[in-house]
């Protein structure tokens, strides 16, 4: 698996700048990782955080951080991922330009036609049960959680194919 986007391209930044995943999202954290050529750049004082240092969101990060290792849900998200980006591939619909994504974060590049937009099929697919979000007018982006298993990702792909196919024709 692949914990970090970077991973995917084999890129190594300077700076890397985590967030919200990092306590899983319930407990608020950040960091900033870099190499000591470039955080020792920072001289005491310089820069400061309201919030830094907290002992209580590091545990919180660190038992998050175990979590996805010991539960391999890093591992899970990419083969998952890779299984449902197949799936939509396949989907045949004047409305799909791209499938995209990397993990588990995924997301439908629509071409708005006949007054469908991706606000539409959103909420199409709200009202057969699995939600997405849509960005942009015409991205439809997927976010299921780590957890997710291939019965779980089927339901899913089965619901959003036929949304897909309930548009033929209109």
């Amino acid at each position: 698996g692949k914990m970090l986007c970077c991973d995917y391209e084999g890129v190594h930044p300077d700076v890397l700048i985590l967030g919200k995943a990092l306590s899983a999202g319930i407990f608020p954290i950040s960091a900033v990782l870099a190499r000591d050529e470039i955080m020792l750049c920072i001289k005491p004082g310089e820069h400061g955080s309201t919030f830094g240092g907290s002992p209580l969101s590091a545990r919180v990060a660190k038992a998050a951080i175990e979590v996805v290792i010991e539960e391999k849900l890093a591992e899970n998200a990419f083969v998952m991922g890779q299984l449902f980006r197949e799936a939509l591939e396949k989907i045949d619909s004047p409305l799909i330009d791209i499938i995209r994504g990397k993990g588990l974060l995924n997301a439908i590049v629509t071409v708005p036609q006949d007054g469908v937009t991706a606000w539409d099929i959103c909420i199409a697919l709200r009202d057969r049960g699995l939600l997405a979000k849509p960005t942009h007018e015409h991205i439809i982006r997927f976010a299921p959680p780590l957890i997710i298993n291939e019965a779980q990702l089927q339901e899913a792909i089965h619901i959003i194919t036929e949304v897909f196919a309930s548009y033929h024709g209109k």
